[in-house]
């Protein structure tokens, strides 16, 4: 197996972030970007506002970030060696978090009058803006004047959001939230190995409905499905994520679609096949059953009917096998608790895909509802063990693999699917 698998991490490792703090009481959050961004693996310098030092302290984001905070443009020790050009030079990236409505303004002139804006003006590195204003001030004709300039001068905004602001208006204007602007920045920065590949992931359980408070559903949380969509956006994909009930946040760079029965993924997945799908990864861990019969109202115990008839739910991956616009690569996942790779590789050749991903359950701590998994790949009568660990970093190792391979069509579904 090639090592250089095991090499993936975090896009942002090794990046070098300049972080610009302005006068925005949203600078309280300015640590907790230093503190995603470093245990991302990134390198952090912060320039800070005079406007800033007073809702954050520099001392603060030095501790935060392990480097000396710059605050000044013209200190005298540092511009000696013109600092400010060094800085500009250094950054792989430049984040303003918070900008304000002034910066912004500052920035659409091109002005170069404190040490933030003169890094800007003088950096080659790209440029991200997380706006923090209120709604009016956000809404205003010469803010959406200066955000188009900025727009057309390539810089990158990064939100804001709408909710409740420091002045207690509700409305548009609202930093991002920390965890928010270092996702979004590691999907600018990562490195786009699958540009415009549309990818087509399915992700969770289903939940068939015996009546409003009952059904049949199972363990799985969906946290690998939702992480090789992440893994693949930050590849460059475009990506769309049928997913069913849970509670995982939606990774920044997908589309996302939520169902909840076999039926309606079924549906969702053959509709998305309209818009053309190179890619299809089923991940989600469908019911193969639900009751032959659903009531509208809540049954009383003793009027379930004993046994529960059942009726088979419809297989979606060799539906989109045998589709006839097939896409170029069909990817299953099973779960299996004993005979892992003959029961993996009988299912891939029953279902006809081009490929299929084994892991283990049964312990515990891994696979369905845990946090790690454990996934060996089956293609063209080989197995690929792509180890253990954290599934975000299982989906990165995943893309990274699959990367040279689908960029050609696979040979047959039986070729592809023997046993190793």
């Amino acid at each position: 197996m090639d090592n250089d698998v095991f090499n993936t991490t975090d896009p942002l490792a090794g990046k070098r972030i300049l972080l610009g703090v302005s006068g925005s009481i949203a600078a309280y959050k300015s640590p907790d970007i230093v503190r995603a961004l470093r245990a991302a693996g990134a390198e952090v310098r912060v320039v800070l506002s005079a406007a800033a030092a007073e809702f954050v302290a520099p001392l603060t984001l030095q501790a935060v970030s392990g480097q000396p905070v710059r605050t000044a443009l013209f200190a005298a020790a540092e511009e000696a060696a013109m600092d400010h050009i060094r800085l500009a030079r250094w950054a792989d990236a430049c984040l303003l978090a918070p900008i304000t409505a002034h910066g912004l303004a500052r920035l659409a002139q091109g002005l170069a009058d404190d040490l933030i804006s003169t890094i800007v003006l003088a950096t080659r590195a790209p440029v991200f803006l997380a706006p923090a204003m209120n709604v009016q001030m956000w809404e205003h004709p010469a803010t959406r004047r200066n955000c188009a300039a900025l727009r057309t001068d390539g810089v990158h905004f990064l939100g804001p959001e709408s909710g409740s602001l420091a002045c207690g208006e509700e409305g548009e204007g609202r930093m991002l939230a920390p965890e928010r602007i270092v996702a979004e920045l590691r999907l600018a920065l990562a490195e786009k190995t699958l540009p415009g590949m549309r990818v087509l992931i399915t992700a969770g359980p289903t939940w068939e409905a015996l009546d409003p408070a009952r059904g049949i559903s199972n363990r799985a949380s969906g946290k690998q499905g939702f992480a090789i969509a992440q893994a693949f956006a930050e590849a460059g994909a475009v990506v769309t994520l049928v997913a069913g009930p849970g509670h995982e946040p939606t990774p920044p760079g997908i589309t996302r679609q939520d169902v909840v029965s076999a039926e309606e993924m079924q549906a969702a997945c053959l509709q998305a096949m309209e818009n053309g799908v190179e890619v299809f990864i089923a991940n989600a861990a469908v019911a193969d059953h639900r009751p032959a019969q659903r009531s509208s109202q809540k049954m009383d115990k003793g009027s379930l009917p004993n046994p529960l008839p059942l009726t088979e739910n419809p297989d979606i991956v060799a539906a989109m096998a045998r589709h006839p616009r097939r896409p170029r690569w069909v990817i299953a996942f099973a779960a299996q608790t004993h005979d892992h790779l003959e029961q993996a590789a009988a299912k891939a050749r029953a279902k006809g895909v081009d490929m299929i991903i084994v892991n283990a359950i049964g312990d515990g701590r891994t696979g369905m509802g845990a946090s790690t998994n454990h996934l060996r790949m089956l293609y063209a009568g080989q197995m690929t063990d792509l180890g253990s660990g954290d599934k975000l970093t299982l989906a990165r190792r995943l893309v990274h693999t699959l990367t040279p391979l689908l960029q050609h069509t696979p040979p047959s579904s039986r070729e592809t699917s023997e046993s190793p």
